[in-house]
């Protein structure tokens, strides 16, 4: 059963740590109160800290602690004279651009696949979907695109091994158009970065997905596969100079979707922490678990803690959680329907935003979060969108500054869509789906503060400062090795 609690366990440089500073904040940014980075440390908050808990490349001997700039030092970095799973610490100085090639050139879109041209590609499809007959030059389209695609994952993917602790100098360090990926490892710490979402120039188009058609970009700016105790911290995850509102118009007459996930967690991702970090202009946000038929690799998985963040103008997964016993504190959330360049829609003004999304077989746990949606037509039912869910519980979040009742919002949502499933079912002549004969309880099966200590902010002035003042890329010191 969940119930709130206000046990404390603070340390430096983790959530606890900047949330301690809010209790006198000053009046502009965080100044003086700025933590500073150990580079030794480890996760001391939420699911991190279990099973061994998280402290990525702590204890690494001085040969293993690197200063890298670009990406080919950066690979070199990572594999560390050939003992890649060795602790090892890696700063990053600058921006790393997954596009640089060996030469220092940094490639474009006619450089994976030249000749490849995106109305072409489009104007391949036709009423009953795509056709090779279409225009004779649609089959060279088909292949180009699958070929571009298949260079750029290989270019802009870099594998992150286990026991790597990755830290930001100053505020300008990063990666541009780079998918971080973490694959079937474990203890890896990032902190003090920016992470500009790579461009997918060769997104597909599925006429047939959804009503209207729709985009599937490959490449998250950051993905998780299979990997444990993965701590995350003061980083900033962006579209960046690339957002989807200025990408060419598809056939729905809608920008095309040149972007995965920021952040996405499948495969059976465990013992996560997201921590003081940024979530900035974009659609498919947070994705944990990637499908409702995955109970295999995903039930049981897929522990994330997602506390003390902010989250502006992210349209959707913020996060969209399956299986997961999911943990989600004191985080602030603004979205505004009329933004000119990260626009967000609910449902309720004729688009599908929202910030919470509750998947099939998931326990979300929702404490203390500031909910801001402004604009024509917006209102609280932007907060939880239900997807087969049957556990779901909040205590002390707010809506524009005043309390709201998300649980009386989920229940709602899980109601309507109860009833249209066991509609749908009885019309089939089948049965009605397991969600939708449980019913929907806020008694969910596990309490975070008996995984692991935690303090709540219980004012809605500080969870906002903190937000606004103590997040993302720049609001954390690491000092240079």
């Amino acid at each position: 059963m969940h119930r709130q609690h206000t046990k404390s366990r603070l340390a430096a440089g983790a959530l606890a740590a900047a949330v301690a500073l809010t209790t006198a904040p000053p009046a502009v940014g965080v100044g003086s109160h700025t933590p500073t980075a150990d580079p030794h440390e480890g996760a001391t908050v939420g699911w991190a800290t279990a099973n061994g808990g998280t402290d990525g490349g702590a204890g690494a001997p001085a040969e293993n602690v690197y200063v890298v700039s670009d990406r080919a030092e950066l690979v070199a970095a990572l594999d560390n004279a050939g003992a890649p799973d060795e602790p090892k610490i890696i700063y990053v100085q600058g921006t790393i651009h997954g596009n640089e090639a060996p030469d220092g050139r940094l490639l474009g879109e006619q450089d994976y696949a030249p000749g490849y041209n995106i109305e072409k590609y489009l104007s391949c499809f036709t009423a009953d979907g795509w056709s090779d007959q279409t225009h004779d030059y649609c089959g060279q389209m088909r292949r180009l695109r699958q070929t571009g695609s298949n260079n750029l994952k290989r270019q802009q993917e870099i594998k992150i091994p286990s026991n790597t602790t990755l830290l930001g100098l100053g505020d300008d360090a990063g990666f541009r158009a780079t998918n971080i990926m973490l694959h079937v490892d474990s203890d890896i710490v990032i902190r003090n970065l920016t992470v500009e979402a790579p461009v997918d120039w060769f997104s597909s188009w599925d006429p047939w997905d959804g009503a209207d058609g729709s985009w599937n970009a490959r490449f998250d700016a950051m993905s998780s596969v299979t990997a444990n105790n993965i701590w995350v911290d003061h980083v900033t995850f962006t579209d960046g100079a690339y957002p989807d509102s200025a990408a060419p118009l598809g056939p729905n007459g809608k920008p095309a979707n040149r972007h995965d996930g920021l952040f996405d967690m499948k495969d059976g991702t465990d013992f996560v922490t997201i921590t003081n970090s940024r979530f900035v202009g974009h659609d498919k946000t947070m994705l944990l678990g990637s499908g409702d038929g995955n109970a295999d690799t995903d039930a049981g998985r897929l522990r994330v803690t997602i506390a003390g963040n902010y989250f502006e103008g992210t349209s959707q997964r913020s996060p969209r959680v399956r299986f997961g016993d999911v943990h989600v504190l004191n985080n602030y959330y603004v979205a505004r329907a009329e933004d000119p360049v990260w626009p967000v829609l609910s449902g309720a003004n004729g688009g599908h935003g929202y910030f919470l999304g509750l998947g099939y077989d998931s326990s979300v746990v929702s404490e203390a979060n500031a909910f801001e949606y402004t604009g024509p037509g917006a209102d609280e039912t932007i907060v939880v969108e239900h997807w087969n869910a049957t556990e779901f519980a909040d205590s002390g979040s707010w809506f524009n500054a005043r309390p709201v009742d998300v649980e009386a919002l989920a229940a709602a949502d899980y109601e309507t869509n109860r009833l249209a499933a066991v509609a749908e079912a009885q019309a089939e002549g089948t049965a009605a789906p397991d969600w939708a004969l449980t019913g929907f309880s806020t008694d969910v099966r596990w309490d975070p503060a008996e995984e692991y200590d935690y303090d709540v902010l219980t004012d809605y002035a500080d969870v906002k400062w903190h937000g606004k003042h103590a997040t993302g890329a720049g609001a954390l010191v690491v000092q240079r090795p």
